[in-house]
């Protein structure tokens, strides 16, 4: 009934031979019967601690085990959270451009103008059948990418709308300079007829009416690819990640050798999107150039200017500041 007290360890029973508590302290050496009744109560009292303290340990290790459990179920739960919002983002935005290191962006760089030109094919002979450019005039075109004589031809081979005349009937007549590019559409709603409900926009100010829009431009036009695994797009519509939603109506348009270039540089898909880029960059910015030269200009005048105001000042004040003055008290 009772158990004899060990070194390293003590068995505590009651009369019902219910195990209370496990104490381990080493140097105890006694008999439960042949204590005191102190003793006897100092050692239950004992007994209920060292009970007590390893159940608040166990219930300490389980608490901090659940709590391990809880947070990293907590930090799955946030990084899927994020990588669901990011791809909600994505598939209602459309996936970020690359940044591309265009030539002309510099505060001293100009528009290559042979891109230029190069770019301007590239509209005419592919974008030009669904997108109008409604700020751009023939005129704007000369000494840029063509000379006077060659814009007037271009524009003598298109048959412009205009009147009403002395009899008050519209009539055709050959293009002149101050005349628009053509558009490929009468209004909204031919052009949304052709194109299945898609409205083709202007191009006129695109790279500057979308974000980052130069980089965007050129993602999208070499962005076309079969959709991943899950995504399904209706038919009429193709697949492209930099489009806000994924889904585009226009297919894609530029292949290896669509073009054939006036200075022969080699028509590859990504020299294509590269300089129809530039030409919509100009086309959004035709006083770019002027007005970085105009800049430049203004900033050599005023660097003169200041270097001449330090020189007059400090010739001006120098004597001034310079001068010894004697202060004769007794005259």
């Amino acid at each position: 009934m009772f158990r004899s007290l060990q070194r390293g360890g003590v068995l505590v029973k009651t009369a019902l031979g219910e195990t209370e508590a496990v104490m381990r302290q080493g140097g105890i050496t006694s008999s439960w019967g042949s204590m005191s009744s102190s003793n006897h109560q100092m050692m239950s009292m004992m007994a209920s601690r060292v009970a007590a303290t390893a159940g608040t340990q166990q219930q300490s290790a389980k608490d901090q085990q659940y709590g391990m459990l809880a947070g990293a179920a907590a930090a799955a739960a946030v990084l899927g959270l994020g990588a669901g919002i990011a791809t909600a983002d994505e598939a209602e935005h459309g996936l970020h451009a690359p940044q591309y290191p265009w030539p002309h962006e510099g505060f001293f760089s100009s528009y290559d103008h042979r891109s230029i030109r190069r770019g301007f094919q590239v509209y005419q002979q592919v974008c030009a059948t669904c997108h109008s450019l409604n700020q751009i005039h023939y005129r704007n075109l000369v000494d840029v990418a063509y000379t006077e004589d060659e814009v007037k031809d271009m524009a003598l081979e298109v048959e412009v709308m205009d009147g009403p005349n002395d009899e008050g009937e519209m009539f055709e007549r050959p293009g002149k300079l101050s005349d628009k590019l053509p558009e490929p559409y009468p209004n909204e709603e031919a052009a949304r007829f052709a194109n299945g409900g898609a409205y083709p926009p202007d191009l006129s100010l695109i790279t500057k009416a979308r974000h980052d829009g130069q980089n965007y431009v050129f993602a999208l036009l070499l962005g076309y690819r079969d959709p991943p695994e899950g995504v399904h797009v209706r038919e009429g519509l193709y697949y492209n990640p930099y489009f806000p939603g994924g889904a585009i109506a226009m297919p894609k348009m530029l292949n290896d050798d669509g073009v054939e270039y006036d200075d022969g540089t080699s028509a590859s898909e990504a020299q294509q999107a590269k300089d129809v880029v530039t030409f919509l960059a100009w086309a959004a910015e035709p006083e770019a150039d002027d007005r970085k030269l105009m800049g430049v200009k203004w900033l050599t005048a005023l660097t003169l200017v200041l270097v001449t105001a330090v020189y007059y000042k400090r010739w001006k004040w120098a004597p001034l500041k310079s001068r010894r003055v004697i202060v004769d008290v007794l005259n």
